[in-house]
């Protein structure tokens, strides 16, 4: 019997069906659903958010203390700086404004994950020192896209989907004058780190040895080491944090 047409047949399903499956893997993976979830941001904006008034820049990596951090986007206006963290998540969404960890859970499982407002704050730390402004005038904002849901309160600046348009339309007082803005726009496209695949590689590099706890490591205020340390008395009593050497001069601690 020849089987020459069967295999010729299933060569075809394959030549097909493994690019796909493949494609689905890829868009299932969390690199993916990271990026799927900044290109909707970026439309949203694009299509709700007056380009001469909110002047926008992504992906942006700056220079820190201790390595450097990545802002997803940023929109200058008079109204403020608003710095935006995108999160591409589904299921149920559990955290408290305070909490150090947040938790996504679905039905079998629970998936904990850095409070977003937390990991924003070194953002917001990072374009006050490269800008020189008040930090007043600069604004945390996260959005969830994904179709994910949310179990607890969370503050107004916490939206999903087009709901950062909302909270950053909601502020109509004027702080900068449009020479100010063009002027911290064109600081922050020199201040940041060029745009390219090596930029993100030894950013990734530095995210990986800030969570290396033998990691030599600067404080992000006052350049000194960061020593780690043991708290000594109370309900926390046995618990280790790094503390700036310079302490008490400097009182900077970190988990």
């Amino acid at each position: 019997m020849d089987y020459s047409p069967i295999v010729a047949q299933v060569w075809g399903m394959l030549t097909w069906f493994i690019p796909a499956a493949l494609l689905i893997g890829l868009l299932k993976s969390p690199w993916a659903k990271g990026q799927i979830g900044e290109l909707l941001v970026r439309l949203f904006a694009h299509w709700q958010l007056d380009k001469q008034t909110y002047r926008r820049l992504h992906n942006v990596t700056l220079n820190t203390p201790d390595g450097t951090t990545q802002i997803d986007h940023v929109f200058l206006s008079p109204y403020g700086i608003f710095v935006l963290e995108t999160k591409n998540m589904s299921g149920w969404i559990f955290g408290g404004e305070k909490q150090a960890q947040w938790t996504q859970k679905f039905p079998k499982r629970s998936i904990k994950f850095q409070n977003p407002l937390r990991q924003n704050y070194k953002h917001l730390k990072a374009l006050e020192a490269t800008l020189g402004v008040n930090s007043e005038h600069l604004h945390s904002v996260i959005t969830f896209v994904g179709g994910s849901t949310f179990k607890t309160e969370v503050p107004a600046n916490v939206t999903q989907g087009i709901g950062f348009i909302r909270y950053i339309q909601s502020f109509q007082q004027p702080v900068f004058s449009e020479a100010e803005v063009d002027a911290m726009l064109h600081a922050l496209k020199s201040g940041r780190r060029a745009p390219t695949l090596a930029t993100h590689r030894e950013h990734v590099q530095n995210l990986k040895w800030r969570s290396d706890p033998k990691a030599e490591r600067q404080c992000p205020k006052c350049g000194s080491a960061l020593l780690i340390r043991e708290i000594k008395s109370g309900p926390k009593a046995g618990l280790k944090f790094w503390g700036c050497s310079s302490f008490p001069k400097c009182r900077i601690t970190q988990n």
